[in-house]
């Protein structure tokens, strides 16, 4: 019996007992939605927390040394180590400003459009545009504000900010984008602004960096990077080697990165446990309806095997039937998940939830989206092959066991 039999013979078992076969793969169908569902809807966690954090997140260094930095120590450790793609920082300012009658306080941050890219916040920019390299190189008094500035500096957190001027230590910036940075409330927003603008209104002279980072190369190992970093700078800074360790920090996003890979992987692996409990209970459910299929077609074997069907033949037979009856639960588990997973979502983002609520600032207000991975459906689909031939087996060995003749004679 050729593959094309075996499938045609399989399907037509399925469609002479629809009621009966429907029932029984309910324990697969739920076992495979419950693995989907969470699957997707953690993957989406995952990928949301990690894209909050930066395209580059995983590549992103941040240092912190005892010594002052300026512009002219990031290119010296540019130089010094080559394993960085780039080395940037940022500058930091404050300003207090009242807007009718309440008073806004608000965080001056500069730096490049490198250091924006670099660091994610460049992927934020939800309204409006970034600042240039040629509005840097003249200073000029333009300004990107989180999306809680709206409110702050125009009373209303609908009002069409881009364009519009705000008042910040005397002096008046035009407003050319919005940033999703994660930051609530009023009293306190963060402007975000060319790093020559903020020197030169903002520092009261300090030319130092508040904030420094460096974006490893592509396949470099991290650790080794960080290490680097830090003897190199030691040099630069003429730090004694006993005292670098204490003075210079170096921190990479990778190590949380992995830490946050691992927790979502336990995590899918305990709730992958406790469907397993469905698929083994449908399992179960897939023997028991085979074990009936044989009862009831006793005559039936009896008379495939006078006209010549071998043993294997009736094993495979049957085999096939319940391996359909699973696969035919696994893609409705599948398709079922995916649409639990994605109500769920859609249930979430009417409640207000995002993933900011889960990493602070970081997710910068995002969405959850269920990820939807071919791997995933591969797993699900083997599962219910799996199941169908291991819980198929038994009663499909016992039909080909069966005397012919007892067979012909059974009423």
């Amino acid at each position: 019996m050729n593959l094309t039999d075996l499938a045609h013979e399989a399907l037509r078992s399925l469609e002479a007992n629809k009621g009966r076969s429907l029932l029984t793969i309910l324990g697969i169908v739920i076992g495979i939605a419950a693995v989907i569902a969470m699957t997707s809807l953690i993957g989406g966690v995952r990928n949301g927390l990690i894209s909050g954090m930066g395209l580059n997140a995983a590549r992103l260094v941040y240092i912190n040394c005892g010594e002052p930095l300026d512009e002219d120590d990031m290119e010296d450790l540019a130089r010094a180590v080559p394993d960085f793609e780039a080395v940037g920082g940022s500058y930091s300012g404050f300003a207090e400003t009242q807007v009718g009658d309440k008073t806004v306080n608000c965080g001056i941050s500069g730096s490049d459009t490198t250091f924006l890219e670099m660091t994610g916040m460049a992927s934020k920019v939800a309204e409006g545009r970034l600042y240039t390299d040629q509005e840097d190189a003249s200073a000029a008094r333009v300004t990107l504000i989180g999306r809680n500035g709206i409110e702050a500096f125009f009373g209303n957190a609908n009002a069409g900010a881009i364009g519009k001027s705000i008042q910040l230590g005397g002096k008046s910036y035009t407003v050319i984008g919005i940033v999703d940075d994660g930051q609530t409330g009023t009293d306190y927003v963060t402007a975000y602004m060319p790093a020559t603008t903020v020197k030169n209104n903002f520092t009261n002279g300090w030319e130092y960096l508040s904030q420094v980072a460096g974006l490893a190369r592509e396949g470099v190992d991290i650790e080794a990077l960080q290490q680097e970093t830090i003897t190199q700078l030691a040099k630069l800074k003429g730090i004694d080697d006993a005292e670098a360790e204490n003075m210079i920090s170096v921190y990479s996003m990778k190590s949380s990165i992995d830490q946050l890979n691992t927790f979502m992987m336990s995590f899918q692996l305990m709730m992958g446990a406790v469907a397993g409990i469905s698929l083994l209970v449908g399992g179960i459910g897939i023997m028991n309806m085979m074990l009936t299929n044989v009862t009831e077609r006793i005559r039936e074997i009896g008379v495939r095997r006078a006209l010549g069907a071998t043993g294997h033949d009736i094993t495979c037979q049957f085999l096939a039937e319940s391996a359909a009856l699973c696969v035919t639960g696994g893609i409705i588990g599948t398709l079922a998940g995916y649409g639990i997973a994605w109500g769920l979502s859609f249930a979430a983002g009417v409640l207000g939830f995002d993933l900011s609520s889960i990493a602070g600032t970081g997710a910068g207000g995002a969405a959850l989206t269920p990820a939807i991975e071919p791997v995933a459906i591969a797993v699900a689909v083997d599962i219910s092959v799996l199941i169908g031939l291991v819980f198929g087996y038994y009663p499909a060995r016992r039909a080909a066991k069966l005397d012919p003749v007892e067979c012909l004679r059974y009423q």
